[in-house]
């Protein structure tokens, strides 16, 4: 059986010193470098094999710092306290003597607790009732998912045309479909197109400064999943002086709550 894209994509070697060596993946290019949402998963990635690693993610913060040029990078992850059930890491990708991202992780040995859920899925049609689109994808990385737009798809006319709301909502998994983890769920979590282009019709120059995940799952959970779609929505909540910020849920098709993310982005307009 052949290796799955995003595997390939997010592989990474120790080094005797206890970085690991990456290197970024044309499978996953963007309109210039690679895919944000695949550079916070190579990162996660580097605490996700650590050999200190305890428990499982709980949140984990990514910061943009520069660009990624094709090419091999390192990554150094490095737990700054180690309590009894929990633990705190810090990341850095660095190329060419250069720190392109750093990184936050907070990992923890999970119990069960009595749990509820507030922000519940909302009623959408099925995956197989929402048709795929029809244009070819622009990016490379988008050719890596399958995405069923319930709202909220790009604009089909770029005519600077206002919408009243941001708010975006789409049925997606890993294209060819590939069993979820924690890797695959970060990268999800950046799935969504800017929203300032779906607000205003209009491209902008546009940049993820900032990325947080917090995992309302764990392993066991993500394997009952499997490779099912997840309902992705995203939304803005003010854009203002260059940076506008996003806050996003994935569920299950079972109606669970998986993550929810926020993210805030640079626009110039």
């Amino acid at each position: 059986m052949n290796e799955h894209a995003f595997d390939r994509a997010i592989a990474l070697a120790m080094q005797p010193d206890a970085s690991f060596l990456g290197h970024t993946s044309a499978d996953y290019g963007n309109m210039v470098g690679p895919y944000g949402g695949i550079t916070a998963a190579q990162a996660l990635n580097a605490v996700l094999l650590h050999p200190a690693l305890q428990g499982e993610p709980v949140a984990f913060t990514v910061n943009y710092a520069g660009p990624v040029a094709d090419g091999p990078f390192t990554l150094h992850a490095r737990p700054a306290r180690t309590n009894r059930s929990t633990q705190h890491w810090v990341i850095e990708m660095r190329q060419e003597g250069q720190t392109l991202l750093t990184a936050t992780a907070f990992t923890a040995l999970r119990r069960e607790t009595w749990s509820a859920a507030e922000h519940t899925m909302p009623a959408v049609p099925g995956p197989q009732e929402v048709a795929l689109p029809g244009d070819a994808p622009r990016s490379e990385w988008i050719k890596r998912y399958e995405m069923r737009f319930i709202k909220g798809a790009l604009p089909t006319v770029w005519d600077a045309s206002e919408a009243s709301i941001s708010r975006t909502q789409l049925w997606v998994r890993d294209s060819p479909p590939r069993s979820l983890d924690f890797a695959s769920l970060t990268a999800l979590a950046d799935v969504f197109f800017p929203r300032i282009w779906t607000r205003r019709a209009t491209r902008v120059p546009v940049g993820t400064v900032s990325m947080t995940v917090y995992f309302h799952t764990d392993a066991a959970h993500l394997k009952a999943t499997g490779s099912g779609y997840l309902l992705a929505q995203a939304q803005a909540q003010t854009f203002r002086k260059g940076y506008f910020d996003q806050a996003a849920q994935l569920w299950n098709e079972a109606g669970e709550l998986l993550v929810a993310t926020h993210q805030v982005v640079y626009y110039k307009a």
